[in-house]
């Protein structure tokens, strides 16, 4: 069962406060281009990336405005930077990197927010139960081809908002040989919270898939 894979760049998210901050009273965010997710979008809008070792300019904003400002970087761009970014959940800042996110009308420095997103899978309601994953989850994805390799550690982000997409960063699509629109095949599921309500399916999965039966039958 193969999940399309959305290959995701370095970006911001903001506050409507600190976007004011950053282009001035009234600001508001021009779509750009509509992503993957619905509702979700790239703006017009970027700014740029200071850190103590460098810079990285005309960073995207994605929107909508979200309640607290976030900064998604690659590994490779924490050490163009200079910051120590820890891989996390979107969301989950606290205790995270800081930096200077400048602007045309002024400029912030973040104490916190800057993270290396944790790569995972959005699934519909509806796409959880056809791949028999709850929200919460974590998978293993394969790829095929001359770098193919099995992406561990992912995430399964469930709602009835999401529509299907692998998010990864640049640096882990750049190692598997992967781009937008490519896609993996889901091997493996891990139930981590079997006695949480989830929102997705409620039917356990104990062997996912044929090839992770084959894996399992392997190492027996």
């Amino acid at each position: 069962m193969n999940i399309p894979v959305g290959v995701s760049a370095r970006h911001v998210h903001v506050s409507q406060q600190d976007l004011e901050a950053l282009f001035g009273p009234g600001a508001a965010l021009h779509p750009k281009k509509e992503l993957s997710q619905p509702g979700q979008f790239a703006s017009e809008e970027t700014v740029d990336l200071q850190g103590p070792r460098g810079t990285i300019e005309k960073v995207r904003i994605l929107g909508p405005v979200r309640p607290q400002t976030q900064v998604e970087i690659s590994k490779t761009d924490a050490v163009k930077l200079g910051v120590e970014a820890p891989v996390r959940e979107s969301g989950d800042i606290q205790g995270s990197a800081g930096l200077l996110l400048i602007g045309p009308q002024g400029h912030l420095e973040l104490q916190t927010g800057v993270i290396v997103a944790a790569r995972h899978v959005h699934f519909s309601v509806e796409d959880a139960r056809k791949f028999g994953v709850h929200n919460g989850d974590e998978l293993d994805l394969q790829v095929q081809g001359e770098r193919g390799l099995i992406f561990n550690h992912v995430a399964a982000r469930v709602s009835k908002a999401y529509q299907l997409d692998f998010h990864l960063d640049t640096d882990e699509a750049n190692a598997a040989g992967l781009h937008t629109g490519d896609e993996v095949e889901l091997v493996e599921v891990h139930d981590l919270h079997a006695d949480v309500d989830f929102r997705g399916n409620e039917e356990k999965r104990d062997i996912s898939t044929p090839v992770a039966a084959e894996r399992q039958r392997v190492m027996k």
